[in-house]
């Protein structure tokens, strides 16, 4: 049984990534308690410990604001804690997936979706510290895949972790019976957690390299909010639950979408995001009702 390491093994997609596959692979989890990845040799004693056959590197401060607000800090653990994680992998030799983000893309000015080869101009410190851990991982370990995440949504979940999400932050607000306020001019790729675990493996069967890995949406962020209100069955009530943000990124629309025709091509396909949408509430929200 192959042995997978987790850094960020805590969070919303580790912790749903180890229930997934607890069966099919060993898996060892840390979180910010168990590896301080900014303390290189700390890291590197735990990865000659645990001997891992690939690394998942996750943990990250991914809180827009905050990184904007702490550059040093982000810096620190976003960029020299992933470069620790890399040298950490190169040292025993494991295979090591890298987790970038959509966020490398918010900031150009162009409309999307962008493929892996689009040159990303960063207008965050997230962005941009995701970006260079990108081209440093590459000059580290040949053994990477840098896997670039669309929003990741689902509902809370025994035992794993829960995060902030378009379709948690939506029920949350029905069930607070808060009226939601989503942009118009604003898309993104928004992928279901459940879709993403299924085919988590398969980038084992992936040339190294770079891929953007989720589904693929044309819905702005307002009409993905009216699909989700209407699916659960709230039609009736829209206008007291939606309102549409004209204002926010009207002078420049926000497209941070990512084009996954790579993946598609190497075998891995994911649903797009208004089927996955319909999926989580028919799994999710119906079937335990």
């Amino acid at each position: 049984m192959k042995k997978l390491l987790f850094t960020g093994g805590k969070g919303f997609v580790c912790s749903r990534l180890a229930e997934y596959y607890s069966d099919k692979y060993e898996i060892v989890s840390t979180g910010r308690d168990d590896l301080d990845i900014t303390d290189n040799d700390k890291v590197l004693t735990a990865f000659q410990k645990y001997k891992p056959d690939y690394v998942l590197h996750a943990a990250a401060i991914a809180v827009t604001d905050f990184c904007n607000e702490h550059p040093e800090m982000a810096h620190k653990i976003n960029v020299e804690g992933a470069v620790n994680v890399a040298k950490a992998c190169k040292s025993v030799g494991a295979k090591m997936i890298f987790i970038s983000s959509e966020q490398i893309f918010n900031g150009n000015v162009e409309k999307g979706p962008y493929d892996e080869e689009h040159k990303a101009v960063p207008d965050t410190v997230y962005g941009q510290n995701k970006l260079e851990a990108e081209g440093l991982l590459k000059e580290i370990i040949p053994e990477l895949w840098i896997i670039r995440f669309t929003w990741m949504f689902g509902l809370p979940k025994e035992g794993c972790k829960m995060s902030s999400n378009i379709m948690w932050n939506t029920v949350s607000s029905i069930l607070k019976n808060e009226k939601i306020k989503a942009p118009v001019n604003e898309y993104r790729g928004m992928t279901y957690i459940t879709e993403m675990a299924e085919n988590f493996y398969k980038i084992f069967d992936l040339p190294y390299g770079t891929y953007n890995f989720g589904s693929m949406n044309d819905l702005s962020r307002y009409d993905v909010v009216k699909l989700i209100i209407e699916e659960l069955g709230y039609g009736d009530k829209l206008q007291y639950l939606l309102e549409a943000d004209t204002e926010k990124y009207k002078e420049n629309p926000r497209d941070i979408r990512l084009d996954t025709h790579k993946i598609t091509k190497n075998g891995i396909v994911f649903s797009t995001t208004e089927e996955a949408i319909k999926r989580c509430i028919r799994e999710e929200v119906r079937t335990n009702n």
